[in-house]
């Protein structure tokens, strides 16, 4: 609890310096309380990272969606009832996480804490329109799966 208290003092500091997004938002929506398990003076780049783990684990599903040679039968079974238009939305969403991916990437090579924040506070921005896209495709998903289920419990013949 300590760690976690002291990685949020740190945080207040570099929120109030750059305008960031809360800790609690941050952490609410990318566990970023995680990294108090570890010093760091590069917390923004951290924050970064841990942000981008969530992002790619949603850019992986697509990848899988999107070209499933390797997706398991849930996935597939999923992808014969995808219409046009939620296809079209995956695709979009993957490629605008792809660009903060390929970012970040490049943050990665030279650090510096004025480009982390503003990393930061853009991403938190995006990911509020993200997460509503991605909300809308989970659920069409879901309803087809459910939907499917119901109809394959019937007779079996």
């Amino acid at each position: 609890m300590e760690k976690l208290k002291r990685l949020k003092e740190q945080y207040e500091k570099l929120e109030k310096k750059y305008k960031l997004p809360s800790f609690q938002e941050l952490n609410e929506e990318f566990e970023i309380e995680k990294i108090a398990e570890k010093e760091t003076e590069l917390l923004l780049r951290n924050i970064r990272r841990c942000i981008l783990e969530k992002l790619v684990a949603v850019s992986r599903f697509f990848e899988l969606m999107l070209n499933p040679t390797e997706a398991n039968l849930m996935i597939l079974s999923m992808l014969k009832d995808i219409d046009h238009e939620t296809k079209k939305n995956m695709e979009k969403l993957y490629k605008e996480i792809s660009l903060i991916e390929i970012t970040s990437l490049e943050m990665d090579l030279d650090y510096n804490e004025k480009n982390e924040a503003k990393f930061i506070s853009d991403v938190s921005k995006s990911w509020k329109k993200l997460k509503s896209e991605l909300k809308n495709i989970s659920s069409h998903l879901g309803v087809n799966w459910h939907v499917k289920e119901k109809i394959s419990d019937g007779y079996f013949g």
